[in-house]
């Protein structure tokens, strides 16, 4: 039986207005690569997108005890990692899905969560 995991790709920050349509490219080959070796697998990619940069976010404290939610436009945190995009990967085994996100692209980190 597969198992669903979600991968949470964290780095540094891009910004598409000023990314080359090179390195642009490159990240886009990068991901095409590694949803080959997804599918090489046997493992399969649900779903998955990049997210736009903080600025254009906000965060929400929702209203509690009375108090009105709070709503904060981004940038949402000052940090040098940022949450950048994500995957949905349905593969076998926790191995396999370890070994997977070992191949993801990203000049930070893959957070790995169990669906």
């Amino acid at each position: 039986m597969s198992d669903q995991y979600l991968l949470l790709i964290v780095g540094t920050e891009w910004d598409p207005s000023t990314t080359s349509e090179e390195d642009f490219a490159k990240e886009m080959q990068a991901h095409g690569v590694f949803s080959a070796a997804v599918a090489a697998a046997g493992a399969k990619i649900l779903g998955g997108e990049a997210l736009q940069p903080t600025s254009t976010g906000f965060s929400v404290t929702p209203a509690r005890g009375g108090k009105p939610a709070v709503y904060t436009n981004g940038p949402l945190a000052e940090t040098t990692e940022v949450l950048g995009g994500y995957y949905v990967i349905e593969a076998e085994s926790l191995e396999q899905v370890k070994e997977l996100a070992a191949l993801c692209p990203t000049d930070g980190h893959i957070e790995v969560r169990s669906i």
